[in-house]
């Protein structure tokens, strides 16, 4: 079963809707005791990184979620601040995150002449890097739809699984090991977002 963590930063309908519409039972759960019984966690997260990690911790989740992944090695999927939170820090707030990933989360910059306006909101296009399995069945270039202000910078490049350009080439998919991140929201992404949930669902 798949528990998607319900921490309350996350568009959990949607994502819950999405998986209805392939057909696949999730559930969504606060509750350690659930989180623990899953065979598969989603991480969603929509606002602010200091938010999110002060959640998790006031919820006492970190503890569970890295017995979890890091010990038992669950297979967990971040979505958009979800992903950003497996990282070591955040200019957000100046705050620490979960450090599954040697990366940083970063505010996008640019000069202020530029036309390029921040948050990043709608379709982009992501570039497959190299050979992950919750992109199988799609082309090495897809669009996917973005909503935010902040990315994440990997110091390990191997991490990186696919790439955007928003003024800058940014990472938007992380794997590592049984970590796997996307900056994108698959939920808001229609058959290409579909796909990335079903994949995820089906690893083994």
């Amino acid at each position: 079963m798949i528990v998607i963590i319900n921490y309350g930063m996350g568009n959990i309908r949607s994502i819950l809707k999405a998986y209805e519409r392939l057909g696949i039972e999730v559930t969504h759960s606060s509750r350690i005791e659930d989180i623990m019984r899953a065979k598969k966690l989603v991480l969603p997260g929509v606002g602010h990184f200091a938010g999110g990690i002060g959640k998790l911790r006031k919820m006492g989740l970190i503890e569970a979620l890295h017995k979890k992944v890091i010990v038992e090695k669950t297979p967990i999927l971040g979505i958009c601040l979800g992903m950003q939170l497996f990282t070591e820090r955040s200019e957000e707030g100046n705050v620490e995150g979960l450090g599954w990933i040697d990366a940083q989360t970063i505010k996008f910059e640019y000069e202020k002449d530029n036309s390029i306006r921040i948050p990043h909101i709608g379709w982009n296009s992501v570039n497959i890097e190299r050979d992950c399995p919750i992109f199988h069945g799609l082309d090495t270039t897809q669009l996917f739809y973005f909503v935010h202000s902040y990315h994440v910078k990997c110091k390990n490049t191997s991490n990186v699984a696919s790439t955007t350009k928003y003024g800058i080439e940014f990472t938007s998919s992380i794997q590592k090991d049984n970590i796997w991140g996307v900056q994108f929201h698959p939920e808001k992404s229609h058959k290409n977002g579909l796909r990335i949930l079903k994949n995820f669902w089906e690893l083994v």
